[in-house]
């Protein structure tokens, strides 16, 4: 351990209670106050050895810490558990989220241009003419796409069953 470090020890040892003071009268909770003396003590050893008046560093440090720990947003700040509000019983989006995955995983399975038309139309809301602009196809195009590719997902998630392999042939040429 070198002299600088050693010095620098002895200095925490010796002002650690007083700076923790200093920082609790500044913003008023004590572990606002430890986490504002810490970084101030992590500041002051980048700096030890070349101060001439560490103690006076030290103080303006923790003050100017424990400042900024009162300015830290709200939601960033850790609290006590004591300070939790009460879990409020919700709505269990769960099977809400199950569905989207299993929709964005069949969705994936649909062919390229009518994956396409299916989410300019219907997860953008664009219009059939808006759509047929926006791949530069006709109206007509857009259209049976769409039937297409809305026959091809209810395939796929199981909500048209008993679709013969003649049919499904036709959607693997299209």
């Amino acid at each position: 351990m070198s002299d600088n470090e050693a010095e620098f020890r002895e200095f925490v040892a010796a002002r650690m209670d007083a700076l923790r003071g200093l920082a609790y009268l500044t913003c008023g909770d004590w572990q606002l106050a430890e986490d504002a003396v810490l970084a101030a003590l992590a500041r002051l050893y980048v700096k030890w050895g070349r101060l001439d008046n560490p103690d006076a560093y030290a103080r303006t440090a923790v003050v100017r810490a424990a400042i900024d720990e009162t300015r830290r947003p709200w939601w960033r700040r850790e609290q006590a558990s004591s300070h939790a509000m009460p879990d409020l019983a919700g709505e269990d989006l769960i099977p809400a989220v199950d569905d989207r995955l299993r929709l964005r995983q069949a969705l994936l399975r649909v062919p390229v241009k009518h994956r396409a038309v299916l989410v300019l139309r219907f997860l953008e809301g664009l219009s059939v003419p808006q759509t047929a602009a926006a791949l530069r196809c006709p109206e007509g195009t857009v259209k049976a796409y769409t039937s297409r590719g809305l026959d091809t997902l209810r395939r796929i998630l199981g909500v048209v069953p008993g679709i013969d392999e003649r049919e499904e042939a036709r959607y693997e040429a299209v």
